[in-house]
């Protein structure tokens, strides 16, 4: 149906029309024409309400306070980076990303213009409707639109009603169930818990046994809480697995360079799953062809599917993709930045990028036309962690730091002062960005800034991009 110029996908059902998919330098655009009204943004200076407390928001808030249009960033609650590190960029620690009346009268009285949201628990609980509903734009889908993060079970169930490929499975809500499904299956599985778990609610066994346990600690120990009520088995997708971000305005969307992160806590991929150790960007075994095959298959028919159901996406839709043996098919979404995707992502945007101009254009329905730009080079991002992550882990210990290279960024995530020392106070503890001409060089820088921060039981693992490096010589 498409070529590698382009092509046309019409939805008569709705009166939607695909009509064009075109690539503009390393961007790629998709878009379907409505007859939607579209609003002229205004030249107002802004007041940015940011809610999250992770390397992701200050990633986020970096980037946002780059924009002429910005007065000042407030994050909510934040870390020790957001409180300290940027010019016009402060913390609002005493408030609660779920206190979502606070956070409302909080915005109106700092007459605040956009509101960004980072966590996955607020867009899937709907805080996107609450400030519109109050009249504040919010960057942040629907929660109708997030449910496609929310429950992985729903998930599979849109990408096998609008023809979007994925891995065969099955949903169970019976414990017994799921263990005679798992018993039966000659190939190996997958495990998922249906609901958010925090990017650890996905298990790999390498057994039935270990399936069986899985199964167990889900929904009977309820590892993940109500996040297990349910479970996804689907089988196991060998290849190359990355992640592609895209802006959203409910009728086009922009991508960004694709990622690929390293779930696994230590090297070698082995270990339990995490939020996410490392993310490089962009992936050079994504080709030409493999990204006209993504946008085809996957991203065109995604956003045809949201406007079919009447699930608007305005926001950032993240897509984890799997390049198998016969082509990319989807592993999940998120409705948001990914966390460390974004640590990546954000370093690669051009200068002259406006995040703020281009988050309001996805609110007025006019990203069509943002002309959206890319530094050329490579971000690579390494993951800094407490001990014990991802489970119990330990916290309080002072950090010290050392001059970093130039083309290197560190982004806080949980840290916070006290009394004038950054002491950590989370999981993860930083994402240190290497930037660089070629992916070997901006994996140097990022190795050369972790060496730069020392405190108590720090951990990291030693072979992000791994895979890209040892493909490339």
């Amino acid at each position: 149906m498409f070529g590698r110029l382009g092509g046309k996908f019409s939805a008569t059902s709705n009166n939607l029309l695909l009509e064009r998919i075109r690539a503009t330098k390393s961007v790629r655009q998709y878009d379907i024409i409505s007859d939607g009204l579209l609003m002229a943004a205004s030249n107002q200076k802004l007041r940015v309400l940011l809610i999250g407390k992770g390397g992701r928001e200050h990633a986020l808030a970096w980037k946002l306070r780059q924009s002429p249009r910005v007065e000042h960033v407030f994050v909510v609650p934040g870390n020790a980076g957001t409180a300290r590190d940027l010019m016009n960029v402060s913390n609002i620690d005493h408030v609660a990303i779920d206190q979502y009346e606070v956070l409302v009268k909080t915005a109106q009285d700092l007459r605040i213009g956009l509101v960004v949201v980072g966590p996955d628990s607020a867009i899937v609980a709907g805080i996107s409707e609450i400030f519109r509903q109050a009249k504040i734009p919010c960057f942040a889908p629907s929660k109708a639109a997030a449910e496609i993060e929310g429950s992985k079970a729903f998930a599979k169930d849109f990408m096998r009603r609008h023809g979007i490929p994925t891995a065969e499975y099955k949903s169970f809500t019976d414990f017994r169930a799921a263990r005679s499904y798992v018993e039966s299956v000659k190939h190996k599985v997958v495990i998922k818990a249906d609901g958010l778990a925090a990017g650890k609610g996905v298990i790999i066994p390498s057994n039935k046994a270990q399936a069986i346990q899985a199964l167990t600690d889900i929904m009977i120990n309820q590892h993940f809480g109500t996040a297990g009520s349910a479970v996804v088995i689907e089988e196991f997708l060998e290849g190359q697995e990355f992640s592609m971000s895209t802006f959203s305005d409910g009728t086009t969307m922009v991508a960004l360079p694709l990622g690929q992160d390293h779930k696994r806590i230590y090297d070698g991929d082995k270990g339990p799953n995490t939020g996410g150790m490392g993310v490089y960007a962009p992936v050079p075994a994504a080709t030409r062809e493999v990204m006209d095959r993504i946008g085809y298959e996957i991203i065109g028919p995604t956003l045809v599917g949201f406007r079919q159901e009447g699930r608007e996406f305005v926001g950032l839709l993240t897509t984890g993709i799997m390049l198998t043996p016969t082509g990319p098919k989807v592993l999940e979404y998120n409705a948001r930045f990914g966390d460390p995707e974004a640590q990546s992502i954000m370093p690669l945007l051009d200068p002259e990028v406006d995040l703020a101009e281009v988050m309001l254009a996805c609110i007025e329905r006019t990203l069509r036309e943002v002309e959206m730009k890319f530094s050329p080079g490579y971000a690579c991002n390494v993951v800094v962690a407490a001990e014990g992550y991802p489970g119990a882990y330990r916290t309080g210990d002072v950090v010290q730091f050392s001059p970093a290279p130039q083309d290197c960024l560190i982004f806080h995530a949980g840290t916070k002062l006290v009394e004038d020392e950054i002491v950590t106070s989370g999981g993860r503890v930083f994402t240190v960005v290497g930037l660089g001409k070629t992916l070997p060089e901006a994996v140097d820088n990022a190795y050369q800034g972790v060496r730069s921060i020392s405190f108590p039981g720090m951990y990291y693992r030693k072979d992000i991009a791994h895979r890209a490096l040892t493909s490339t010589g």
